[in-house]
């Protein structure tokens, strides 16, 4: 998979970011982060089938910018701020509708959403001192790729009720909290280097 995109973006590392806005990739990341309330009102609503359709769509484009940004030299400063943007946004609104369609209990929600206040309020504080996004960890990654791949299979095994759909629904209800877990535990990485970086800013008296 990894050597296809390279060969689709012609380059095996990315770009640098340019200081620029309007780009294809951009408003496909705009796009996909206004599908998101739509994701979560289907999934809130009951319409898993087309929640999962639309859901497919968004995580598609999300494959396509990166390969179109990339392939023709669109990677923007913006535009890495966007996405992870988008999946915190995803995963937060997935989780929440989830809860109020009663397929995901609410203590669930409580923990994703403490968690992203929680690495608000670092990047906040980063930022008043000049500091940018911290480097993305593997463990955020993982956990980020296994909520993000938990939440439509937690939809689709609440499709129907048979044996295999009970079983299914298990199955991904176990992935969200190790997924939440993970989450936890890169927030946890995080924090200590945020704080860290905050003490060694500090002015020595």
């Amino acid at each position: 998979m990894k050597s296809f995109i390279e060969r689709l973006s012609r380059s095996k590392y990315s770009p640098e970011p340019r200081d620029v806005v309007f780009t294809l990739p951009n408003v496909i990341s705009c796009l996909r982060i206004l599908s998101i309330p739509v994701i979560a009102w289907l999934v809130a609503d009951r319409h898993l089938i087309i929640a999962l359709v639309v859901l497919l769509i968004s995580a598609l484009s999300d494959g396509i910018d990166g390969i179109i940004a990339r392939r023709f030299n669109q990677v923007s400063k913006l535009g890495q701020i966007l996405d992870p943007v988008a999946d915190r946004l995803l995963i937060l609104c997935s989780v929440l509708a989830l809860s109020i369609a009663g397929i995901l209990p609410w203590w669930v929600l409580a923990l994703v959403g403490l968690r992203d206040v929680i690495m608000g309020v670092l990047v906040f504080l980063l930022a008043q001192h000049d500091y940018g996004p911290l480097p993305v960890h593997f463990v955020g990654k993982t956990g980020t790729a296994m909520l993000m791949l938990a939440i439509p299979a937690l939809i689709f095994g609440d499709v129907g009720t048979s044996a295999f759909f009970r079983v299914f629904h298990l199955i991904a209800l176990s992935a969200v909290i190790w997924g939440v877990a993970l989450y936890w535990l890169s927030g946890i990485i995080y924090l200590r280097q945020g704080i860290r970086l905050l003490a060694e800013d500090r002015p020595h008296e």
